[in-house]
């Protein structure tokens, strides 16, 4: 718990709350036990904190700034944030959930990051919470550009496509390898019958994501 503490930059009094925050329902017995509903709360503070510094910080209409923090606090998002502190390495699963690749599912990832931001946020306060939070989100001129993207990259190509009417996108699952417990995908996004992007992942979903990505990322935009 230490190494976690480090990268994410915070010491928490009560270590309890850390524990429970990265404890996995399957793991557990009775989703009281589990991190459900920290979960919860951490959805609601998330949200506010993102909308504060949204509001301060951008003088753009209502619409886009609903826009902004939809992508901010979508679940391809905080699986993004998730990533980067290591997340899934930290996250207590039942035998059943670390076989079947839990430590790497999207939800599971997602849901714990929200976890953790209740866990700071009762521990420590709003403000530490936010300093968490703040963090994460790039800086303004990325915000209000159109290479905002926050992980969701399937939707943020569709927005790029939808400007040519005629253009048509489709995904294509092009392999399937490992174990059944444990498969890798592979998908193409061909824009017009034309391959754009490739990419693989534990999914159906994350293949067509990282594929998306990789149009995204030789059409210019960025991705990182």
């Amino acid at each position: 718990m230490n190494a976690l503490e480090n990268k994410i930059g915070y010491k928490f009094k009560n270590r309890a709350l850390l524990e429970k925050a990265l404890t996995h329902s399957s793991y557990v017995n009775g989703k009281q036990n589990s991190n459900e509903r920290l979960e919860f709360l951490g959805d609601s503070v998330l949200s506010l904190v993102v909308s504060q510094h949204l509001f301060s910080q951008l003088d753009v209409p209502e619409g886009m700034l609903t826009k902004i923090r939809a992508k901010l606090v979508c679940e391809d998002s905080l699986f993004s944030f998730a990533n980067r502190i290591s997340l899934g390495e930290y996250i207590k699963l039942g035998k059943g959930e670390v076989a079947t690749g839990g430590r790497s599912r999207k939800s599971i990832l997602a849901d714990a990051f929200e976890a953790l931001i209740a866990a700071i946020f009762l521990d420590g306060g709003l403000e530490s919470a936010r300093s968490f939070i703040i963090g994460f989100i790039p800086p303004n001129d990325t915000l209000k550009s159109n290479k905002l993207t926050f992980g969701d990259f399937k939707t943020s190509l569709q927005e790029v496509i939808q400007k040519n009417p005629e253009e048509h996108i489709e995904y294509r699952i092009v392999n399937e390898t490992g174990a059944a417990h444990c498969r890798t995908f592979t998908a193409n996004v061909l824009l017009n019958g034309q391959v754009i992007g490739k990419g693989s992942g534990r999914s159906k979903k994350e293949a067509e994501m990282e594929a998306a990505k990789e149009a995204l990322s030789l059409m210019g935009y960025e991705t990182d």
